[in-house]
C-alpha cells in the first residue's frame, strides 16, 4: 500500500514574527507581492507590513471581498497578473488565506500565509473550502502544492478576540477522531491515498495537546498574553491540525459541518464552532467511549465550544429542517463517507439530536 503526506514547505511561528522575520522570508519567495487583507486586518497591521516591507521587497494591498468564493478568486488572480506580482500572501482568516492559495495555484505562483486568527486549521494546507457569495459551502479545492510559508506571529493570535482561538480549537477538536475512522477503514486523506503512521500520530498529539493546554491557552488570550500554553494551542489549532486532518484525513464531523451551512442560521457561528457539534454528533454516531465522550464535552464545556443545537443557532430547528442538513452532509464525494460504518442521513439526524440532548442534560445539571 502506498501512502502519501503533504506539508508546507515552512512554518514560522512566535511572538513578533511579523515585522522581525516576514520581509526576509518574502525574499526568498519573489520580488513583488500582492498581499491580500481582510478588512480588519487591513485597518489594523497594514502600517505594520509597510514599515517592515519598506526597502525589501515591491508589494501592493489589496483588501479580501468576505467570501472564498469563485467570483472573488477570479477578481484576486486578475489583480495580480495585472501588476506582475511574483508572490501571493494572504493575511488574515480562513477564506482570506483559501482566496491567496487558490489564487497562487491560478498563477502558477509561490504562497505566503500569514493567519491573524488560530480559528482554523487552514493556513498549512494545500485544501482551498470554495463558497458561494452568499456564504453556502458549494465545494472542496486541492490546489497542487501547499503553502511555501506559514507565518504566525503569536502576539497577534493573542490580541484577537479569544472566541478566534477558541474557534480554532473546535476545529482541531475533529482532527484526530476523523483521522483515526480513516485510518480504521483505509479511507484516503486529502491525496485520495491513506495516510503514514506520522499523520495520525501528529492527530492524537493534536488532541492531547487541546486536552492538556486548551483551559491554560484560553485564559492567557482573555488577558492577550503569549504563554508557552497560548504557543502549544496556537501550533495546535494551525499546524499539527493541519497536518493531521490533511495527510490523516476527514469524515464525519466535517461533513456534518458542511451540512449545517444548508441552514442560514447557523451562518452567524464560526467553521470551528460548528466543527466542535459536528463533532459531539460523530461521537454518538460512530458511538464512542462514553468515558470519551464525557471528556470532549467536559472540554468544550470549559472553553466555551457548543454543546447543543441551540449553541450554533438552531434551538427550534425542526427535524425536517434538521434532516435537510443531514442528507447535505452524506452527499455523493462527502468525507461522511470515509467513516468505516454505514451511515445514513437518518443515523446522522439522530446523532445530532442525540449529541444536543446530551448538551442540554449537561447544562441543566449545572444550574
Amino acid at each position: 500500500m502506498v501512502t502519501t503526506a503533504i506539508f508546507p514547505a515552512r512554518y514560522v511561528q512566535g511572538k513578533g514574527a511579523l515585522t522581525s522575520h516576514l520581509p526576509q522570508e518574502l525574499a526568498l519567495l519573489g520580488h513583488k507581492a500582492l498581499i491580500l487583507m481582510d478588512p480588519v486586518v487591513h485597518q489594523l497591521h497594514r502600517a505594520s507590513v509597510e514599515t517592515a516591507l519598506a526597502g525589501v521587497i515591491e508589494y501592493e494591498i489589496e483588501v479580501f471581498n468576505s467570501e472564498c468564493s469563485d467570483e472573488e478568486i477570479a477578481r484576486i488572480s486578475d489583480k495580480a497578473l495585472g501588476m506582475g506580482a511574483s508572490v501571493i500572501v494572504g493575511m488574515g482568516g480562513g477564506k482570506t488565506l483559501d482566496t491567496a492559495k487558490a489564487t497562487g495555484a491560478n498563477l502558477k505562483s509561490p504562497v505566503a500565509i500569514v493567519p491573524t486568527l488560530a480559528s482554523t486549521d487552514a493556513p498549512c494546507s494545500s485544501l482551498v473550502v470554495i463558497y458561494t457569495a452568499e456564504g453556502e459551502f458549494k465545494r472542496y479545492l486541492m490546489v497542487p502544492r501547499n503553502p511555501d510559508l506559514v507565518l504566525v506571529d503569536s502576539a497577534i493570535i493573542a490580541a484577537a478576540p479569544v472566541r478566534f482561538l477558541v474557534s480554532g480549537m473546535g476545529d482541531a477538536l475533529a482532527t484526530w477522531f476523523e483521522a483515526e475512522d480513516c485510518r480504521i477503514k483505509g479511507a484516503g486523506n486529502m491525496t485520495a491515498r491513506p495516510g503514514p503512521m506520522t499523520a495520525f500520530e501528529l492527530a492524537r498529539f493534536c488532541y492531547d495537546t487541546l486536552m492538556r493546554y486548551g483551559r491554560l491557552a484560553k485564559l492567557a488570550c482573555e488577558q492577550h498574553q503569549v504563554t508557552p500554553a497560548l504557543e502549544h494551542v496556537i501550533e495546535a489549532n494551525t499546524l499539527l491540525s493541519g497536518l493531521g486532518f490533511e495527510s490523516g484525513g476527514l469524515a464525519a464531523a466535517h461533513a456534518i459541518h458542511n451540512g449545517l451551512t444548508v441552514l442560514p442560521q447557523t451562518h452567524a457561528y464560526w467553521h470551528g464552532e460548528k466543527v466542535a457539534f459536528g463533532t459531539l454528533a460523530m461521537l454518538m454516531l460512530t458511538d464512542r467511549a462514553p468515558e470519551l465522550i464525557d471528556q470532549v464535552y467536559q472540554f468544550c464545556e470549559d472553553v466555551g465550544l457548543p454543546v447543543t443545537l441551540a449553541d450554533i443557532g438552531l434551538a427550534d430547528v425542526s427535524d425536517s429542517d434538521l434532516l435537510e442538513a443531514a442528507k447535505a452532509s452524506c452527499m455523493p464525494g462527502e468525507t461522511m463517507h470515509n467513516e468505516p460504518y454505514e451511515v445514513t442521513p437518518e443515523t446522522v439526524l439522530a446523532a445530532m439530536r442525540a449529541a444536543d440532548a446530551v448538551g442540554r442534560a449537561r447544562k441543566a445539571q449545572r444550574q
